[in-house]
Parts: C-alpha cells; sequence; structure tokens
C-alpha cells in the first residue's frame, strides 16, 4: 500500500479535526445554518478520515485460510461506506437544516466569528487538498484527472481528493450565504447556503460510490497492464495463442491473473510445466502487481482428455 495515501488521509485529518470544533462554536453564536452545515461536514469528515485509515490497516492483513487472496478489497468497502456517510449524513443534514431556516427563517446573530473561522478553515483545508491534490498528480501519471479516477485502483486517494475538493467549494458558499444575509438582513440567504453545501456533498458522494462500486464488485487491471501480460505470454514459443485472460484487482496493489493458453500440441508435460513456471515468474517480475497467475493449459487439457 502506498505510503502517499495515508500522508494524504492524515493531512486531511489534521485539518479537519482543528476546525471541526471552532465551526460549531461559531455556528452556535451565529445561528447560521450554513454554518452549522459547515461543521457537520467537517465532522463527517474526520470520522471519514478515520475509517479511510482504518480500511487500510484492515487491507494490509495477510492472506490465510478463510480469505485466500488477502483483504486487499477492504479499503474498497470502506471507501464505498466513506460515500454512504457523505450522502447520508453531511448532505442529509446539511439540506434538511437549510430547508428549515428557508420556511422558518431566524435573525441571525453577529457572523464576525463565522467570518473568522470560515478563514482559518480555508486555511487548513487549502493546506490539506493542495497536499491531496499534489500527491494525486504525483501518482496519476501521464492520465488526465478524469482517467485517472476513473483508472486509479486506490480509492483512498481520490476520496480525500474529493472531500477537500467539495470541502473548500462548501467553505465558499457558507461565506458567500452568511455574508449576503448579514448585509441584506435576510436570513433566507443562509438556508439557500446550506442546501447548496448539501448538494455539493450530495453530487459528491454519488460520484464517489459511484467509482468505489466497480473496485468492490471486482474490477479488471488496466488495459495497459493486461496488453504486458498477454505479451509476456505470447512470446514463448510454446504458445500458440491465449484463449482467455482475466484479470482482477483484489486490492489496490493485489492483481489476481487467470488465463487459458493454447500450447503446441507436441510439447511434453515436463516443457509444458516448465513454460508455465517461466510464465509465472517472468510476469510477477516484470508486473509487479500480479501476486496470483493461474494458467490453464487448453491444447494439454483437450489431448488429456481424448486419451
Amino acid at each position: 500500500m502506498s505510503s502517499s495515501s495515508k500522508k494524504v488521509i492524515y493531512a486531511a485529518l489534521a485539518g479537519n479535526g482543528l476546525i471541526s470544533i471552532t465551526k460549531f462554536i461559531a455556528a452556535f453564536y451565529s445561528g447560521s445554518s450554513a454554518m452549522l452545515s459547515e461543521g457537520i461536514h467537517s465532522l463527517v469528515d474526520t470520522g471519514n478520515q478515520i475509517l479511510l485509515l482504518y480500511g487500510l490497516k484492515k487491507a494490509q492483513q495477510p492472506a490465510d485460510e478463510q480469505f485466500p487472496f488477502g483483504h486487499g478489497k477492504e479499503i474498497y468497502f470502506w471507501s464505498f461506506v466513506v460515500a454512504i456517510l457523505i450522502f447520508a449524513v453531511g448532505s442529509g443534514v446539511s439540506i434538511y437544516e437549510g430547508i428549515h431556516h428557508i420556511l422558518s427563517p431566524t435573525a441571525m446573530g453577529d457572523p464576525s466569528l463565522s467570518f473568522y473561522v470560515l478563514g482559518l478553515a480555508m486555511l487548513f483545508e487549502g493546506a490539506a487538498w493542495f497536499f491531496a491534490l499534489r500527491e494525486f498528480t504525483r501518482s496519476k501519471g501521464k492520465w488526465g484527472f478524469i482517467d485517472a479516477v476513473k483508472r486509479g485502483k486506490d480509492p483512498s486517494m481520490f476520496v480525500v481528493l474529493f472531500e477537500d475538493s467539495a470541502a473548500m467549494l462548501g467553505l465558499i458558499v457558507a461565506f458567500t450565504g452568511i455574508a449576503v444575509a448579514h448585509y441584506t438582513g435576510n436570513p433566507l440567504y443562509d438556508g439557500i447556503a446550506s442546501v447548496i453545501i448539501g448538494l455539493i456533498l450530495g453530487g459528491t458522494a454519488i460520484w464517489l460510490a459511484y467509482e468505489t462500486k466497480s473496485l468492490l464488485i471486482g474490477e479488471s487491471a488496466n488495459p495497459e497492464l493486461v496488453n504486458e501480460i498477454r505479451q509476456i505470454v505470447n512470446n514463448y514459443e510454446a504458445v500458440e495463442s491465449i484463449n482467455e485472460l482475466l484479470t482482477m484487482h483484489m486490492g489496490p496493489d493485489f492483481v489476481l491473473a487467470t488465463m487459458n493458453v493454447d500450447f503446441n500440441d507436441d510439447i511434453s508435460t515436463g516443457q509444458l510445466e516448465q513454460t508455465i513456471a517461466d510464465m509465472d515468474r517472468q510476469i510477477k517480475q516484470n508486473c509487479p502487481r500480479v501476486k496470483r497467475v493461474f494458467i490453464e493449459a487448453e491444447a494439454w487439457s483437450a489431448l488429456t482428455a481424448k486419451q
């Protein structure tokens, strides 16, 4: 598991932990629903980072009799839980609070503390967002941002980046809503800002859930890795063709590869065993993420069946 994933999560955890309490204090003194939504948002994000760290720890457990391919998919499961929590708690409560203040607007108190807290939050969240963006940019390589998310197999990296991006947007909306409500004397704008924050969180959660679902179900390796495996196998003279090549990510750094290979009909049993052993070793050496390889000899199995 990449250490950069943990660094990004720790940075986000520190930023959210430092600012969440101050947001609730500011919401209490100002009576702002947008500020309360931001406090809930930071609290949910803090819990989410703890869940991601727990998922990373569980994913590192070695394989055992019950889980022969290891526990790598733990991080996929907990990333999906994070998306659900953002949607159910962060988005749901923010939209509820916003609608409540729109239907029953109440005069706001002095927003000065809220402005100070939001400014401080932008510094902390901005630092965490910049760190997450830098690590994500470093890990994505030549891919574009959208492709990197779609192709990425370590959800902890882009989950934190999405959370921090939503947090920055939420802070801007909260600051704007509170400022407009204060200067116009109309608390309706504060409630509208809370609803917008909820919609931002909802959209983020839906996208995260969509991207982590395929990994949780069992997503294949990227085409480049599959093509590299295919090329390695086809380079052996004993191979006629590859009838089927299937891959699946059992974790961010654990790929399972199975293939049905048509070998030359005149190959001996000893040559077949040695060729398969060589393939297994070369695939794992050239493709470090491929941890398990299963090769079915199509021609040999067919010949055995005829005999």
